[in-house]
């Protein structure tokens, strides 16, 4: 099977240029490819990981990367989703937000400087003359097509309004991609579905520059199968930063997914060969559990290491089991008796008292096997608290 017959297989292709072209492309002598990163966030999370994992195939296949990390667009904001203007983030909070994706990107990918590399698009952003830049690249861009961008047109007919630094954004990322072809002939850009207008915006400004056909691919904007945007839980974002979200919650993320998701997942975000995705896919009824287990354990080996990885499997294991120490499972020392709200806030079982409240109240909370009911209850003793039947903390007594 060629690369390109592979990753379509596996789900990754939302929308392409050329496809006979890109194909072509990807099943010939290897190319450099790109896909940007603005450091919003002091973490990158699973709503990442489509590209990313893209990125991995591609390099595996000998294919060169390069990882963008957008420390000049993220002084702009994409306003691509949003239905309101990003909060205008510092220069320190972004070099410091840069500082902690690179570690997390180089668990994916090769970035020894032959196979795959960093940039920070600031290096030639935060340069440009505004005037120059106005005349060189503003010339080839048509206000009217911009404002047909779905990004553009909802917030405007929302009323929401549209910044001008945002509208400039376009702008921005279409010329990263001239720079990167300029200077290391990148002819390829992938990013998420919402980027689309963004990334053909620069392959046109290359054409128009320089005559030259590139390539553009975007992954689906994953939803699982309820609906609800990937990588959000009731806790917030399931982030990669091991101190944001452990290893053992991390497989918990992936080993609790809807069994419709589950054969789509083991696609996306594992690298099992497709016979073997086929083979735990084709599980039915209590067997999808070794099928989850697959996908949970694959997907934190990626992101946290193989032995991680097994620590969160046993854990899993002892503690669902009810027996064992469960050493990876999360814990949290608490000066006890401690008022039980309070607990599974802390134990970041609950958002809030007010929802922790609402848990006791229907009768999803226990204390190893005893069944709490009275939100002004305390927990007098160490043990396993419980959130429904997959949430669960071990309390230990502080000091």
């Amino acid at each position: 099977m060629s690369l390109f017959d592979h990753l379509t297989a596996r789900g990754f292709f939302q929308t392409t240029t050329d496809r006979a072209a890109l194909r072509a492309a990807l099943d010939g002598p290897p190319l450099t490819f790109y896909c940007g990163f603005d450091p919003t966030g002091t973490s990158l999370h699973v709503g990442h990981l489509l590209p990313v994992m893209l990125m991995r195939w591609l390099q595996q296949a000998g294919h060169r990367a390069i990882v963008v990390l957008g420390g000049g667009t993220a002084m702009v904001g994409d306003p691509s989703g949003k239905d309101r203007t990003r909060e205008i983030l510092t220069p320190e909070k972004i070099a410091s937000n840069l500082a902690s994706m690179r570690p997390q990107m180089e668990r994916f990918l090769v970035l020894d400087g032959q196979r795959g590399f960093v940039v920070d698009n600031a290096s030639w952003l935060m340069g440009l003359g505004y005037i120059a830049f106005l005349r060189d690249v503003g010339q080839h861009f048509s206000v009217n097509r911009m404002l047909s961008a779905e990004s553009a047109k909802q917030r405007l007919e929302r009323n929401q309004g549209l910044s001008f630094i945002e509208f400039n954004y376009h702008l921005l990322q279409s010329y990263d991609y001239l720079v990167l072809h300029r200077q290391h002939g990148c002819s390829l850009q992938i990013g998420g579905d919402d980027q689309w207008f963004n990334i053909l915006g620069g392959a046109d400004l290359i054409r128009r520059e320089h005559g030259a056909e590139v390539h553009a691919a975007t992954v689906p904007l994953m939803m699982t199968a309820d609906g609800k945007k990937m990588g959000k839980t009731e806790s917030g974002s399931v982030w990669l930063d091991p101190a944001l979200v452990s290893p053992f919650q991390y497989y918990q993320y992936w080993v609790n997914v809807q069994d419709a998701d589950v054969e789509r997942f083991l696609k996306l975000y594992t690298a099992l060969p497709l016979d073997e995705v086929a083979r735990l896919a084709a599980l039915q009824g209590a067997d999808i559990r070794t099928a989850k287990q697959a996908l949970a354990h694959a997907a934190t080996a990626l992101a946290h290491g193989d032995a991680a990885a097994d620590a969160a499997r046993e854990a899993a294991a002892a503690l669902f089991s009810g027996g064992g120490e469960a050493s990876g499972a999360p814990t949290v020392a608490l000066s006890l008796p401690a008022p039980l709200l309070d607990a599974l806030v802390v134990g970041g079982l609950a958002k809030s008292k007010s929802e922790a409240r609402r848990l006791v109240e229907q009768g999803g909370v226990r204390l190893d096997d005893t069944r709490l009911t009275d939100p002004f209850a305390s927990v007098e003793a160490p043990g396993v608290l419980w959130a429904g039947k997959k949430k669960a903390v071990r309390i230990q007594a502080a000091g």
